[in-house]
C-alpha cells in the first residue's frame, strides 16, 4: 500500500454569488426602511373648507373671479391679521405652515386646506381661515363690490392623509430596486474563462527547416 494518498476533494465548496445579487438585497432593504418610516412617522390629517366670491347687485360678475384669485393668494395673511389664529387656537407660524389655498381659473371658488397631526385641529384651522376671509370680505364689500360667502365647511377627517406603512414600504422597495439596478450596471463585468481564453493568442505552427545536404 502506498504511503502517499491522494487528498480527498473538500465537500461544500462555496459557490460565487450571482451577478444580480445587489438587486433583491437593495429592494428588501428599501422595503424594510420604507415600512419602518411609515410606522414611526406621525400621521397627518387634512381638511378642506370652501368659500365663494359673489358679486353684489352693482358689480360686474367677472370681477368676482379676479377677487377670488386675489383672496386665494393672501388668505393666510388675512387670517393672521384677523382672529383666525385665536379661533383655531394655534400660533401665526403654525397657521401659515399648515394652510394651503387653491383657486380655479373658471369659478370664483377658494379651497382652503389645512393639515395637522390631529383631525379636529385640521378642520378647525380650515374653518377659521374661511371665517376670517368671510369677515374681511364683509368689511371691504363696499369698496370691492364683491362678498365672500361660505360654500362648504371642513369636516373632521376620519383617516389620515399621510401614506400608510404598506405604501411607504412599496415605495421604499421600488427605490431600493432602482438603486440595486444602477449599482449592477455600474459594477465592472466579471472576467470569465471564455473571455480569458479569447484574449490568448495561439502561436502559429513553426515552418519546417530543410535538412542540410552533405557535400561530396
Amino acid at each position: 500500500m502506498s504511503r502517499f494518498s491522494v487528498p480527498r476533494r473538500r465537500q461544500g465548496i462555496r459557490r460565487p454569488l450571482p451577478r444580480w445579487w445587489p438587486l433583491p438585497v437593495c429592494a428588501l432593504l428599501g422595503a424594510a426602511a420604507g415600512g419602518a418610516y411609515g410606522e414611526v412617522r406621525t400621521p397627518e390629517y387634512s381638511a378642506t373648507s370652501y368659500v365663494v366670491v359673489t358679486p353684489t347687485v352693482k358689480s360686474d360678475p367677472s370681477v368676482a373671479l379676479g377677487f377670488a384669485q386675489a383672496y386665494g393668494r393672501v388668505a393666510t395673511e388675512v387670517a393672521v391679521i384677523g382672529d383666525a389664529q385665536v379661533w383655531a387656537g394655534v400660533s401665526a407660524g403654525t397657521l401659515r405652515r399648515s394652510v394651503q389655498t387653491a383657486t380655479s381659473p373658471d369659478a370664483p371658488m377658494i379651497a382652503i386646506t389645512a393639515t395637522s397631526a390631529r383631525a379636529g385641529d385640521a378642520a378647525g384651522i380650515a374653518n377659521a381661515v374661511a371665517r376670517a376671509l368671510i369677515l374681511n370680505g364683509t368689511h371691504t364689500q363696499a369698496d370691492t363690490g364683491v362678498r365672500v360667502v361660505q360654500f362648504s365647511r371642513a369636516a373632521k377627517p376620519l383617516a389620515p392623509a399621510s401614506p400608510s406603512a404598506a405604501l411607504t414600504s412599496l415605495v421604499g422597495g421600488c427605490a431600493g430596486g432602482l438603486i440595486g439596478g444602477l449599482a449592477l450596471l455600474a459594477r465592472p463585468r466579471r472576467r470569465t474563462d471564455a473571455d480569458a481564453g479569447a484574449g490568448v493568442a495561439v502561436p502559429a505552427p513553426a515552418s519546417a527547416v530543410p535538412a542540410p545536404q552533405e557535400v561530396g
